[in-house]
Order: C-alpha cells, then structure tokens, then sequence
C-alpha cells in the first residue's frame, strides 16, 4: 500500500471514529458524505452539497471540522440563518466532541468573550448569522482575523444566497466577498436541502463553485483537485406519506384539525400562512383540549426557546407556527407536519415537509389549502425588490447627504416601507453602490446597474411556482414525484405510498358540535389596535413638526377592528368588502355591535366621526351612520379633506404602492382637519373609518379631534392589515 492510499484510509478511519461519536457506534459514512469530507480535509476544495434533509449534511462540516483541528487548522465558520438551527448545530458538535460557540442578536452579552475565545484559539466552530458578517464592528475589527485564520467556511441554507430561492436573505450575498478573501486553500462547503437547478447554478456561480460534476455520479472515484464538488443526491423520503384534504371553509378546517390532531402519530408542525392565523388556530385547539403552542416571528425568544424544547420533549403534541419555525430544526422522530394554508411554491413546501420523519419509518404530511392562500401570496409578492426609479431616488439622497443616514432618517425621503427600504439598502449593499457604516448608511459613488431583466424573470417565475403549488393541490399522479420533478431530481418516480398512488384518503368529516364550535371562534369578531406612541423620524424633511413621542394629551386610545386581513375567519368576508364602495352590510354591523358591546372603556362614547375616503366613501359613512343610528349617538360628521388622497385601497393591486409610515404621515397631516360644524368637547368621540393600516391617519385624526377638545377618541375600523 503507498503513501497516498494509507493517508486515504487512516483519513476515513478518523472520519468514521468522528462520525460515531457524532452519531452513535452503528454510524457509518456515506459514500457522498465522504467525498465531500475528503475533498474538503485532504484537498482544501470547495464544495456545493445538495441533499434531502436527514441525509447529513451537518456531519458532513462536523466531521471535518474535526478532522481539520486534529491538523492544525483554525476554527470553522458557519454561517446559519435561525437561532433554533443554530441551537441544534451547537448541540450536535458538542455530541462530537467539537466546541462550538455563536455570535447572534439573542446573545449581545457575550459577544467580546466569545471573540476573545475564538482568538485564544479555543474554540472549534463559530456560528454566525448572516446579517452579522455586514455589523460594522464585526466586519471591520473581528471578520479580517476570522478570514486569515479560518480553517473552514460553511455557508448552511446556502439557497438563501440565491434571489431565485424561496427564502432569499439578502446578507447572504456577502459571502461571496467573504469567500474571495480567504486564504488559498481553505476549504468552502455551501449545504441546502431545496434547491432545483437554477437555484444550485446560481449559488455555485455566488460562492465561486464551478459546476463540475454530475448530479448523480457518485463522488467515489477520482477527480481533478482544481475542479470544485456539487455533490446532489436524489430527493425522496420514504416515510413521508403525502396528501391533500380540500375543506374549503376556515371553520371546517379548524373542525378537522380539532377532531383528529390526535389521531396523526407522534408529535409534529401545524404550519400556517400568517402570525394571526397561528395565534387563532393555537388558542382554538387549546379550547378543544389539545397541548399546543403557537411559535411565530413575533413570539418571545425565551417563549420560542421553550416551545421548541417542549416539542422536542414531546411534551406538546405540535407547535403551530409560521415559516419562523423552518430551516434545521432537527426532530428525527416527528411524525407528522400538516399545513393550514399552502406555500406559494413546491420548494419551500418540500423545505418544510422534510422536518417530519427522518427518524421514523412512517409520518404523515397533509395540505389543508384554503381559498385565501392567494390573496397571501399576493402580498408577500408585493414585498418584491422596488422598481428602479425608487432605488436611484435612494441612491440620491445618500448621495447628496454626504454623510451617513440612517434608515429611519432615510425613510422619508423614499417611497418604500420600512421593511422594503431595508432588504433595498442590503442588496445594494452587496453591489458595492452602499456601505453599512456606524451611523448607517452611505452611497459608495460605485456605478450601479439595475438588473431588470432579472427581476422580471423573478416575478415570473414566482407567478409559475404559485402554479405549481395549485398544480400539486390539483393533481391525480403521485404527489412526491410532482415535489421532485420541480426540484428537477432525475431520479423522480412515483413513490407508492401518497395519497394518490395508495387511493387512501384522510376522512374529510367532523362532528357538528365541534365545527359550530370553530365556526363561533372565526366569528369572533374584535382586534385590538394598538395606538401610535412615537412620530416617524426625520419628518422636518417633510416640513412636517411632529418629533418625539406623542403627548398624551393628543394621543387615541386603543382601538378596534371587526377583523385582519389575514386572519382564516374574518379575511375571507372582508377583503371582498373592501374591494367594492357599497352600503356597509349587516353582518358587519352586527359584528361591529359586538364589538361595542364588549369593548371595556373607561366612558361611553358621546359622539360618532368618520374619515373621509376617496376609495370607500358610500361604506365608510354608511358605517358611522348605522353604528350612531344603533348606538343612539350623534352624527357629528366627517374630518375635513384638502385633497384627494394619494394611498386609497391597499386590497387593489392596481393602485400604487402604499407610502412608508413617515410619507403617510406627511400625507394626513397636511390634508386632514376638523372642520368648523364638528364640536366633539361633549365626550369620547368613536373615530370611524374603513382600514388600519400604517396607523397614521388614526393617529393625526385623533389628535386634531383631541385639540379641538374631545376628551378622549376611540378608533373603530373594519380591517386592520395588521
């Protein structure tokens, strides 16, 4: 045996040692997973993996990471984008004997120590967000030391890199500068378990991993060093028992869940649309008995902590949670994950049907899909990447600001929300046209190019994914074949266990009592509306004198709307509603009388107002008039409006794009006032108007009602697009 051949064999010999500390004494390498461990620990290559979740992708960076510290070489770096996947990492390594530590938002306090350890050399793995590699402290003082020392790269999730996968994080862009300053030699691993072949050539092309190899061909054999790995393997999961169950009705699916949850193995996911969605499915299966949490974006850290150690615990039967609740979380036994509401395309569906099963021999996975799942796809479509005259205004005024401003400073200056305004300033970012610096942001003077072609084609190509998923709902052949041929595996045929290939189908019946019962819950009408307490930044560049927090004196008390529209109940009757100016109906009447009737205020109202719309004015007033007719109140009349307003129907996609909260604001505040038959001193006047969306239009009309000497003002609304 020669030299080379013996360094191979005592390699896989270490290799598998590692593995089973990692896995357990029965675990054994694939041939895959070994390719890629020895073209990462013997040949400092780069490497592209692409394989179903529980194939062992982390054993895959684990074991070499190992491998690489027994040699001298500097920690690894894992760049992960969740907390709870991150928990499971560090986990994992601990089980190999592999120290590993993270830098993230839940942990600020012990940021300098774990620096000062990784400098000491004395940890094994770092795990890092994305969004940490563009904090200026971090990129400017730790990211240059962490590249020259590195042993290893690993970019987890590596689909978020591509604006062409389900789950694009801008901030993983940066990588590919990240990547071009290591050192010669270190070693890349990008992983993803949902990726079609678009999606694997645009993240090879981002990380600098040339496609070089077969998607099917065993990595076994030899190779040319200079060449980089794609290593993809086939995509099937035979325990997962796929199917469809059409209920039409929010109610009926709220029934069927409550009758049967129980009657699905094990523990698992209810997946949903929206946080209102989660939040109102979870309290309704507690009503009915069942040990469940709610785990959504907007859930505590420490609450989201707990449910997904209660879940892992099988101390809860199933965590219903939104997308927040995805990418890594590592439960080999759960056996079940069933959607309330379907994905806007077959990838991120298939990304979180493969939580469920990877440690047993059967779990069920079952689609509840429901007539507003197009209407959420269409907002989330909206969130796209802004046109380019909105993106050249932003260049702009950074450009002439000649310092650095922040993005609420910038707000009012750009017709973007908040949120779009970020996910613009971060793309830019990692075209060189920006630069996160403390303080903010500023222009670089770099030219920029807007790829529109690019972005048509993402719009399109969002448009053909959301009819793959009515597709996949709609189909009579093999489920999982369909999920496989749209992450383009070769290797897909029909899987004989889905609901198709076996004929057998989840009974669609439910007990009367308990689908009056949900049917009651979805009925409930009444969202509480939080008040505004502080005016948007930079609003004197708006010539608008609003700074600061908003005195008490002018400020509205909580509010409230008949419904979201988003929630499973109340959207489906009143997006409908907005989309036409008629007579308000009835049920929304009653509806609204219930509301009134248990709304806990300090004093009844004295008085009614109502907002003036340019979209909805027949609905608008005809809702004051019969709240006041019902109420016994006076008709006090409506705000005064200066002129047209420019943001009118946020239901409509034809109308232009809503303006951010300080441009709303500037909006109001200029056109609104109360004009001289309105005297609302008599007591707490009920403030209405048809949508809540930015809030700001409540706000201003609530303090000009407040300082022409209404004691106190109640907003009442029939939608909140909160």
């Amino acid at each position: 045996m020669d030299r080379v051949t013996t360094a191979i064999t005592d390699l896989r010999a270490d290799a598998e040692a590692t593995l089973q500390r990692l896995a357990g004494p029965d675990a054994v390498l694939r041939e895959d997973q070994w390719a890629a461990i020895h073209a990462l620990v013997a040949e400092g290559r780069r490497a592209l993996v692409v394989q179903r979740t529980g194939w062992g992708k982390s054993a895959v960076y684990f074991v070499a990471t190992a491998l690489l510290r027994a040699r001298g070489r500097g920690p690894t770096v894992i760049v992960s984008p969740l907390l709870a996947l991150m928990r499971n990492q560090i986990e994992a390594a601990g089980r190999a004997g592999i120290h590993a530590v993270t830098v993230n938002s839940a942990n600020t306090d012990d940021w300098q120590d774990v620096y000062g350890q990784v400098q000491a050399g004395a940890v094994d793995v770092l795990l890092v967000s994305p969004e940490r590699l563009n904090n200026p402290e971090f990129r400017d003082q730790v990211l240059p030391e962490l590249s020259r020392t590195a042993g290893m790269l690993v970019v987890d999730e590596a689909h978020c890199i591509s604006d062409w996968g389900h789950d694009f994080r801008p901030d993983y862009r940066r990588l590919r500068t990240l990547i071009a300053e290591l050192p010669s030699g270190v070693p890349v691993l990008a992983t993803t378990a949902t990726a079609n072949d678009r999606v694997t050539t645009d993240v090879a092309d981002q990380l600098g991993v040339s496609h070089s190899r077969d998607a099917q061909r065993s990595a076994a054999g030899p190779w040319d060093p200079a060449e980089a790995l794609v290593l993809r393997g086939e995509l099937d999961r035979a325990s997962l028992r796929l199917g469809v169950l059409q209920l039409g009705k929010g109610a009926d699916r709220f029934a069927w869940l409550a009758q049967h949850l129980d009657d699905l193995p094990g523990s698992g996911i209810v997946y949903t649309l929206t946080v209102s969605a989660a939040d109102e499915l979870a309290a309704f299966l507690r009503e009915r008995g069942h040990a469940v949490a709610a785990y959504t974006g907007k859930t505590d850290p420490a609450d989201r902590e707990r449910a997904e150690d209660d879940l892992l615990a099988n101390r809860v039967k199933a965590l219903v949670a939104t997308s927040a609740l995805g990418m890594g979380f590592d439960k080999p036994d759960l056996g079940f994950v069933v959607h309330l509401g379907a994905p806007q395309s077959p990838v991120a569906y298939y990304q979180q049907i493969g939580r469920a099963g990877r440690g047993v021999e059967r779990a069920e996975v079952l689609l509840l899909p429901g007539p507003e799942d197009r209407d959420i796809w269409a907002y989330f479509a909206s969130l796209a990447f802004p046109a380019e005259p909105q993106v050249r205004v932003a260049l702009s005024v950074l450009g002439d600001a000649g310092r650095p401003m922040s993005t609420a400073a910038l707000e009012p200056r750009v017709e973007l929300s908040r949120g779009r305004l970020e996910m613009m300033l971060k793309v830019l970012d990692t075209d060189g046209a920006v630069r996160r610096v403390k303080g903010g942001w500023e222009a670089t003077g770099r030219p920029w190019e807007y790829d529109g072609a690019r972005y048509t084609g993402l719009a399109r190509a969002r448009r053909a994914e959301q009819q793959a998923m009515l597709d996949y709902i709609a189909t009579d052949g093999c489920r999982m074949e369909f999920l496989r041929r749209q992450l383009d595996d070769p290797g897909a045929a029909p899987c004989g266990r889905c609901d198709n290939c076996t004929g057998h189908r989840h009974d669609p019946t439910v007990g009367e009592d308990v689908r009056v019962q949900a049917q009651e819950t979805l009925d409930r009408p009444g969202v509480p509306i939080a008040p505004r307490k502080q005016w948007p930044s930079g609003m004197d560049a708006l010539d608008v004198p609003l700074k600061g927090k908003i005195r008490p004196e002018d400020a509205a008390e909580e509010g409230r709307a008949l419904g979201r529209l988003t929630d499973v109940g109340w959207g489906p009757r009143l997006r409908p509603l907005l989309r036409a100016d008629d007579l308000v109906p009835d049920a929304a009447v009653d509806a609204a009388v219930e509301v009134l009737k248990g709304w806990d205020w300090a004093q009844r109202p004295a008085g009614v107002v109502w907002l003036p719309s340019r979209a909805r004015p027949v609905l608008v007033e005809s809702f004051a008039q019969r709240i006041a007719s019902i109420g016994r109140l006076p008709l006090l009349g409506a705000l005064a409006d200066s002129a047209p307003p420019r943001y009118t129907d946020p239901e409509d996609d034809s109308e232009p794009e809503p303006p951010n909260s300080a441009q709303r604001l500037a909006e109001v505040y200029r056109r609104l006032s109360v004009p001289p038959g309105i005297d609302p001193r008599s007591g707490p006047v009920l403030l209405v108007d048809d949508v809540a969306d930015s809030g700001w239009t409540l706000t201003v009309a609530a303090a000009l009602l407040r300082r022409a000497g209404a004691p106190a003002v109640l907003p009442l609304v029939l939608a909140t697009t909160g």
